[in-house]
């Protein structure tokens, strides 16, 4: 729930999400509930607005894969995201740390005046946005991205329409 002022008073409003993850490389689940399996050792965006528009939120999620040594599998190289012109990237096995603006930094970080907060949670790392954006990472294998229900059928990419 968020809390938000209606004619005056305060109003808790339920929240709906969508969420799409990528686990151990090729699998996939998108916003839709579509699984699949894609193996390829590029850079991918995973979401992204479709249609660029000032009442919605600029931001995209990007996905490293390369080649998993010994195996005919892609692995998460790395997974970033951009919102407005702050970029933070998460380096698989760089635990505890993220990339600001290519700079390294440690856990718990808040950026753009508290409008993108990441810290940690158990062995993964949390990304949050100002407009619900979050993104689970767990320097590994493992991506979850949830978004706002409103941002439904908005966007594009891997995850998305």
């Amino acid at each position: 729930e968020r809390c938000e002022m209606v004619d005056g008073q305060p109003e808790c409003i339920q929240e709906t999400f969508s969420i799409c993850w990528l686990a151990g490389g090729p699998h996939y689940r998108s916003f839709d509930g579509k699984t699949f399996d894609f193996m390829g050792t590029c850079a991918y965006t995973l979401t992204t607005i479709c249609n660029p528009d000032p009442a919605l939120p600029a931001f995209s999620d990007e996905v490293k894969k390369e080649e998993k040594e010994n195996s005919k599998v892609s692995s998460i190289g790395s997974i970033s995201i951009h919102v407005g012109n702050v970029t933070v990237t998460a380096v698989r096995s760089e635990n505890g740390m993220v990339r600001v603006n290519n700079h390294r930094s440690r856990l718990p970080i808040s950026l753009s005046h508290g409008k993108l907060r990441i810290h940690q949670k158990g062995r993964s790392m949390l990304i949050q946005s100002n407009f619900n954006l979050k993104v689970l990472y767990n320097w590994d294998d493992h991506v979850v991205v949830k978004l706002p229900a409103a941002l439904s059928g908005k966007v594009c990419g891997m995850c998305g329409n």
